[in-house]
């Protein structure tokens, strides 16, 4: 399996002090004082604007992010604050998602991506899911659009469990395939 690997920088247009990683890191500023730019050499990884996978998440793809404007746009903070490194997978993909917390009301499953949940399944609200098999997006917004939240393999059992904080409603979801 290939590993990813990420290269932060302190300033932007790859300027300044650097850390490199190939796994998760929950507070860059134990090794930066900022994060303002920052190159995924390989791999995929999640960047977060706040310690601790929490906050607004952005997926880094293969490539140079010269300034985090690019990267994770206007409304986001100017620096990352931690990272997850996504891994490679290349089996099946299942989520479960409900429509109360704690796995209540309504359910679904999900075997694969889809462009607006609401007029596929009929379902106001997404407050909890089970992951259980691969790795998921999940977008504010029909057609893969607006804020994300990655999903890996496990239980989310209300809106905090997913990193997010708020009321956030979901539009779409895609899986997280290979081709990182």
């Amino acid at each position: 399996m290939t590993m990813g690997r990420i290269i932060f920088y302190e300033d932007r247009n790859f300027q300044g002090r650097s850390y490199e990683t190939s796994s998760d890191c929950p507070e860059l500023t134990s090794y930066l004082s900022r994060c303002n730019s920052c190159r995924v050499e390989s791999g995929c990884f999640m960047v977060y604007e706040r310690p601790n996978f929490m906050g607004h998440q952005m997926l880094a793809r293969r490539g140079e992010y010269p300034d985090n404007q690019r990267l994770m746009g206007m409304t986001m903070s100017d620096c990352i604050r931690s990272c997850r490194m996504i891994p490679m997978h290349r089996g099946s993909f299942r989520m479960r998602v409900y429509e109360r917390e704690n796995f209540g009301g309504q359910m679904h499953e999900i075997l694969e991506d889809c462009d607006s949940f609401s007029d596929r399944y009929r379902m106001s609200d997404i407050q909890s899911c089970n992951v259980m098999d691969g790795h998921w997006l999940m977008y504010e917004q029909p057609n893969y659009r607006g804020r994300m939240v990655y999903l890996r393999p496990g239980e989310y059992r209300s809106y905090r469990d997913m990193g997010i904080n708020s009321m956030m409603r979901f539009g779409s979801m895609r899986r997280i395939m290979d081709s990182c």
